[in-house]
């Protein structure tokens, strides 16, 4: 992962850390996303990708949809706009 590079939800926009995984990056910042395996094998955590792309370092073995990305196991090299929420907004 890059640190810094900016993520934009239907929420609020942040930064990668470290060598976060942007999964990590959503739960840290109190986003809702699935998930089990954290590694690309099981599709849990299937996020809709509005803009930006990403990248894997090898395919992953859960089935993606054009416009859907795995946030547990993809490498972020530019911002991305993400259709996710915060935890809140789901219980309101």
């Amino acid at each position: 992962m890059t640190a810094g590079v900016q993520i934009m939800t239907e929420d609020m926009v942040f930064e990668l850390e470290g060598n976060e995984t942007l999964l990590d990056a959503l739960e840290r910042t109190g986003h809702h996303v699935e998930y089990q395996c954290r590694s690309g094998y099981c599709g849990a955590c299937r996020i809709p990708l509005k803009a930006g792309s990403v990248e894997y370092a090898k395919p992953p073995l859960a089935l993606l949809r054009r416009g859907e990305i795995l946030p547990c196991c993809c490498t972020v090299n530019e911002p991305l706009k993400l259709k996710v929420h915060l935890r809140s907004k789901l219980a309101g």
